[in-house]
């Protein structure tokens, strides 16, 4: 499935002057140094400028010289590193991938270097820093590998995105179950994986002189690649006719790629989505100026952007929120929205060719094999529902589940089947809600590729939960549901509003979608870094899924909406039925007139 930009004109001819090209890379770099320069004068301590340049010039009140010294040239610093080192890494990833989507976010290496971070701190291994770094880049590299094995070098986006997503999802799923099952031996890993620049002290800073060799090792093999990634571009056979050895090379790129970004994860933290919009600020330069359009001018270039970035992020972060509360967001968080922003309106400015298909259908022979292969689910479904009731760590008779049901029971089986039986019709139900709007999303849409995970729809739900839980405490079970319902339906409105011009192609459903996924997940980082942490565990272990401690009163809302749900399905499974052919066939029974639209 092909991805192409579509443009209203001709794209201008490609400039070949030096100059011009060297006044746009000079007039970054000052925009880098003036946003550099504004972030040191931003913070919760009353230093503006006239005390930073005293400070600067050694002739500052201690007090004031202290704060700039320890704290803002500190962050200051690590901003233009961080930035740097994930905008090259993102550029490398994109041009030996031949991917624009391709970056340390979308290949989850952020989401393996976590989760080795994570297996780390619950085997309670104190390492020191460098090893540690080791440590978190081995895990992103594995990951970084897993995404490109499984989606192809040169494949469409939506591939690539969705092989990023389910490995980031998958690897986050199991390292949030370890914050949950050893919140002392991981503190802090959560706040850590929001990503921040703020350093207590140059010393901090100092300490990742190892870390910025590193990156600085990184750079200077991609520069010594760069050649060999300029051919690539001509693709796989025209490089090898011209001698580049194809695989070694993007190896050696994805490993020097994935050593840049983990000297920056490491320094602040996973930075979300600077490697993905950096070199995509930086393509239409390379359009104007063909000197941006080799990788060796690039790199740089999109270093540059990267570190505006991230400056301009936490510029942007401290002027529009109130000091005290700034100084605990993560300047990941403001990325991250910025970037599912980015995304956002990627998809909307390209022009699908994967136009939506119709559904796959199951097909059944004959009537007989329908009933036999209901029948046989049904089976199974009912004996893993007795299995569920009856095992676990009090295994249970048939006969203790009769007598319970009589109130009959004794007191220790009354107290198991009163915490079990909720549990598993919780599960039951929620896996046939679930699987019940994947079919009705996929029969609208005529994508198979749709399903409220990944379209974002299950981002929504769970920021409008964990806003009403962090919020509200004690907020009831239907509280709660009513809560992710408003979520669900705010982030479904522009999912399907967007993807629906031009027919909710592939491509374009897709990756709205990812990009409010982003949103959410980052909003609802945001929320828990921000309350107390009871609240904060309540809402980890309501996003983790778990059907642990409900009841039945938290069940009934469930129900009430999977029936009504089900009953307006099959009512309209006629409409749906049609709708899933195509758009034409719907309009055409209703009118009772052939549609004029081919």
């Amino acid at each position: 499935m092909a991805v192409t930009a579509t443009t209203s004109a001709v794209p201008p001819p490609a400039v070949t002057s030096r100059t011009g090209a060297a006044a746009v890379a000079a007039a970054l770099l000052l925009l880098v140094a003036g946003l550099a320069a504004v972030d040191i004068t931003q913070g919760t301590a009353a230093v503006g400028a006239p005390e930073v340049w005293k400070a600067l010039t050694g002739r500052a009140d201690p007090a004031d010289a202290s704060v700039v010294v320890a704290s803002r040239l500190p962050r200051m610093t690590a901003g233009l590193l961080v930035g740097a080192l994930l905008g090259m890494a993102g550029a490398a990833l994109q041009a030996v991938s031949r991917n624009v989507l391709a970056s340390p976010d979308t290949l989850a290496v952020n989401a393996g270097s976590y989760l080795a971070l994570g297996i780390t701190a619950v085997c309670g291994f104190s390492l020191p820093l460098l090893l540690s770094s080791g440590i978190a880049f081995a895990g992103g590299l594995a990951a970084a590998a897993v995404v490109l094995a499984l989606s192809g070098l040169g494949a469409g986006t939506v591939r690539l995105v969705l092989a990023g997503s389910a490995l980031t999802l998958g690897l986050t799923a199991v390292t949030e179950s370890l914050l949950l099952l050893f919140p002392r031996e991981t503190e802090g890993i959560f706040q850590w994986n929001q990503g921040s620049i703020a350093q207590n002290g140059f010393g901090a800073v100092l300490q990742m002189a190892p870390i910025g060799i590193a990156g600085l090792v990184g750079l200077v093999g991609l520069l010594l690649l760069a050649r060999r990634i300029d051919t690539l571009a001509l693709g796989d056979d025209a490089a090898r006719g011209l001698g580049v050895p194809v695989r070694s090379t993007r190896v050696t790129a994805v490993v020097l790629a994935a050593l840049l970004s983990t000297a920056a994860v490491t320094l602040a933290g996973p930075i979300g989505f600077v490697g993905l919009c950096a070199p995509a600020l930086v393509r239409p330069l390379a359009r104007r100026f063909r000197a941006f359009a080799r990788t060796r001018t690039s790199l740089p270039v999109a270093g540059l952007t990267g570190a505006a970035l991230v400056l301009g992020s936490d510029v942007l972060l401290r002027a529009f929120v109130p000091p005290d509360v700034a100084v605990a967001v993560p300047t990941g968080v403001v990325t991250s929205l910025v970037g599912a922003v980015f995304l956002i309106v990627m998809a909307i400015r390209i022009r699908d060719t994967a136009a939506a298909l119709p559904a796959d259908r199951l097909r059944i022979r004959s009537r007989s094999v329908f009933l036999a292969t209901t029948a046989v689910l049904v089976a199974v479904l009912v004996g893993l529902i007795i299995t569920a009731v009856l095992v676990g760590d009090s295994k249970l008779l048939l006969g203790d589940v009769l007598n319970w049901a009589q109130g009959r029971a004794g007191r220790t089986v009354t107290f198991v089947l009163d915490s079990r039986v909720p549990r598993v019709l919780a599960a039951l139900l929620a896996g046939a809600a679930l699987a019940l709007a994947g079919t009705v999303v996929q029969a609208v849409t005529r994508n198979p590729l749709a399903e409220p995970g990944v379209l974002g729809v299950s981002g929504g739900a769970a920021l409008g939960a964990v806003l009403l839980v962090t919020t509200v405490p004690l907020a009831g079970s239907w509280s709660v549901a009513g809560a992710a319902f408003a979520g669900a339906a705010a982030a479904a409105v522009p999912v399907f509003g967007l993807a629906a011009r031009g027919g909710f192609q592939q491509n374009r459903l897709v990756l709205v979608g990812f990009g409010i996924a982003t949103a959410t997940a980052a909003l609802v980082g945001l929320l828990i870094i921000l309350t107390d942490p009871f609240n904060a565990t309540k809402a980890l272990t309501w996003l983790s899924g778990s059907t642990y401690g409900r009841t039945l009163p938290d069940v009934v809302p469930l129900a009430v909406v999977l029936a009504a749900g089900l009953a307006v399905a099959v009512v309209r499974r006629a409409e749906l039925d049609l709708v899933s052919l195509d758009e034409d066939i719907p309009r055409c029974c209703r009118t009772g007139r052939p549609s004029s639209r081919r």
